[in-house]
């Protein structure tokens, strides 16, 4: 085949500008793709860290936040409260928290890095229905010698003031203790291990 009134150098031109551009219209195709693979920026708020002034929280009080779509609840808890928590390790199913979800150190008898501070997750660990918070010490409808805690509505479980199971209930577990730590003595943070590890 004859090769007369082929320009070489024009064609090489062509080709190589062809490429750059096919490569450029790939990159800018792939960019957009390559961004759908990161979590939108309300999931990420959803799943960061949430930080919360302990300021004005009375002992026997309890505020509740979100945290990962999960209700936690931070109760102050008085030295009566406290001081009860021993009493009734014998109705207990998991009384030293050695077979629940939460980190190493809520496996204490108080379940927390300050003895004075419950901070756990509200969810019940049988389906998942947030417990009502029953503080005060007497009788109830669905136990006599009520010592405070956590009741669920939904099936009957039980969590004492430390969010341990009772015996004899749904739930299969204490409640979860998420991971906190303290940025100084009135704010917590959730979400980060006083080692910093989420």
């Amino acid at each position: 085949m004859p090769t007369d009134g082929v320009n070489k150098k024009r064609r090489r031109f062509l080709v190589a500008t062809t490429s750059v551009v096919g490569a450029v219209g790939a990159g800018f195709a792939a960019v957009p793709f390559i961004e759908s693979w990161k979590p939108s920026a309300k999931a990420q708020a959803v799943g960061a860290p949430v930080q919360v002034s302990l300021d004005g929280l009375e002992p026997g009080q309890m505020i509740k936040v979100q945290w990962r779509g999960q209700t936690i609840g931070i109760l102050r808890r008085t030295e009566e409260i406290i001081g009860s928590l021993r009493e009734i390790d014998g109705d207990l199913r998991d009384p030293g928290s050695r077979e629940s979800e939460q980190p190493v150190f809520a496996q204490n008898e108080a379940r927390a890095l300050k003895e004075e501070y419950l901070v756990v997750n509200m969810h019940c660990t049988h389906l998942g229905c947030v417990p009502q918070v029953l503080p005060q010490v007497g009788p109830q409808p669905f136990e006599e010698n009520w010592k405070g805690g956590f009741f669920c509505p939904c099936h009957k479980s039980k969590f004492d003031m430390a969010g341990r199971v009772y015996k004899g209930v749904p739930a299969p577990t204490n409640l979860r203790i998420p991971p906190y730590s303290f940025l100084d003595d009135s704010t917590l943070i959730i979400g980060v291990n006083p080692e910093g590890a989420v």
